[in-house]
């Protein structure tokens, strides 16, 4: 598979098997991926990897929460701006509404948060999760670097034939994550990136991407 063909067909899967994860193919792609670009070098990044019964007790732990209602831990940063205007709105709705119908949960539910929230918390049943974590005391910057190399690793998993899933709501149950990944106070959690091989028998949902000219300006000829 070539870079181009590993892009674009990188996608947030959302149902995963229950196949596990080579620990081989995991580190050769963490390896590759401390390539990322990284604004002097500082590599702000940690990453937790929790896989087998550690994996599965997290699950339980988080997803009770989530069937309770519980409305999750302080939030230590925002997941969208507090308003979103368009054209940003208009992007994020017609993907909610994709997504919404592809896991079968009407967006009229009025239980659709609680069983977003579980979904999320069972990781699609991922057998994979990793938890990115940064440096309390980093900036801005080093947050774009941990992202850019949350992108690599997971270009470099379609390499290898997997899928992913960032998901930034298990910052929601932050603590019951730090806990069972030891995690330090002075570590912020990004997200969560399930991984592992796609569920054939789910439904796929491909959401569309703006146009060039909505995204690019060319400045010269």
């Amino acid at each position: 598979m070539d870079v181009y063909e590993a892009v674009s067909s990188r996608r947030s899967v959302r149902a995963f098997s229950d196949r596990p994860v080579p620990r081989a193919v995991l580190e050769r792609v963490l390896a590759a991926a401390a390539r990322a670009p990284s604004s002097g070098n500082l590599q702000p990044w940690h990453l937790y990897v929790v896989t087998g019964e550690p994996l599965t007790a997290l699950k339980r732990r988080a997803t009770a929460r989530a069937l309770a209602r519980d409305p999750g831990d302080a939030r230590e940063y925002p997941m969208y701006p507090a308003e979103l205007v368009p054209p940003y709105l208009d992007r994020f709705s017609a993907a909610a509404t994709q997504r919404y119908a592809a896991l079968n949960i009407d967006r009229d539910d009025p239980d659709r948060p609680m069983k977003i929230a579980a979904l999320n918390t069972e990781a699609f049943g991922a057998p994979t999760v990793l938890f990115c974590y940064v440096d309390r005391s980093m900036g801005p910057g080093q947050w774009a670097d941990a992202g850019m190399y949350l992108q690599t690793v997971m270009v470099l998993l379609r390499a290898e034939g997997l899928h992913s899933c960032p998901q930034v709501m298990w910052t929601m149950y932050r603590e019951t994550v730090s806990q069972a990944v030891g995690a330090h106070e002075d570590q912020v959690l990004l997200c969560g990136v399930s991984v592992g091989f796609e569920r054939q028998d789910a439904p796929q949902a491909h959401t569309g991407r703006a146009p060039l000219t909505e995204t690019v300006s060319f400045i010269g000829p």
